[in-house]
């Protein structure tokens, strides 16, 4: 991908068939990305890159001040989380692909054969966090798609590295990010919210912002509370 320096920032550059230009700021390492339209000169990517660049400098801020999530090696006496509740996690005997089943309050047990490889480990844990978001799906959409009134054809599940959520509008797909399992139910309900508006809005401006508000008026608290997650996507 094309790089620029402006003011010794370095900025992705990659050009589209877009009408203005777009700026984004990435997690977990604050790196800048310019959309721009393809005959965009880049002195007029200069000067919209400089105007914006205390906004850059607030969002890079926000992405450090994360505290950075724990290597895990999913082995006895981890923490893991679901739904916001820290669990103990507990290794023990099972079989050779790996179960997970909650048996008391505070822990998490992942049935495995022993000697089983890290990889092994954590992918047994992940299938297991997929199916609990999956059955979870029906009810989040019953429960917004008729307060939002808008319905998703279809709603899936990623691995996603910057984002909790997107839609197709076209398609008026929604993918949730599996993550979110991980998180206390109200982020959960503030993404499913914040995609299906996307239907009737698709830019973040005064009208989405508004509808959120129509919607979700708690949404802002949720909000906050994901800033402060340093994503860490499952492999």
């Amino acid at each position: 991908m094309p790089q620029l320096l402006i003011d010794d920032l370095p900025i992705e550059l990659v050009r589209k068939n877009i009408r203005s230009l777009r700026l984004t700021v990435y997690a977990p390492d604050g790196r800048v990305r310019v959309a721009a339209p393809l005959r965009t000169t880049e002195a007029a990517i200069h000067a919209f890159v400089a105007s914006r660049r205390a906004w850059i400098q607030k969002h890079q801020a926000q992405f450090a001040a994360r505290e950075q999530p724990a290597v895990l090696d999913f082995v006895s006496g981890e923490t893991h989380y679901y739904q916001g509740q820290p669990l103990l996690l507990r290794v023990l005997p099972g079989p050779a692909a790996g179960r997970v089943q909650r048996t008391e309050p505070g822990f998490l047990d992942l049935c495995i054969a022993a000697g089983s490889p890290r990889e092994q480990r954590e992918k047994a844990l992940n299938t297991w966090y997929r199916a609990r978001l999956k059955e979870q799906l029906p009810a989040l959409a019953a429960r917004w798609e008729p307060v939002v009134g808008a319905q998703a054809t279809a709603w899936a599940i990623k691995q996603m590295r910057t984002r909790w959520g997107t839609c197709n509008i076209r398609a008026r797909r929604i993918w949730l990010n599996l993550e979110l399992i991980k998180q206390p139910a109200a982020c959960l309900d503030y993404v499913v919210v914040h995609e299906l508006v996307h239907l009737h809005e698709r830019l973040h401006n005064a009208r989405f912002w508004g509808l959120m508000d129509q919607f979700m008026p708690d949404w802002r608290t949720a909000r906050q509370a994901l800033r402060a997650v340093h994503l860490q996507p499952c492999g």
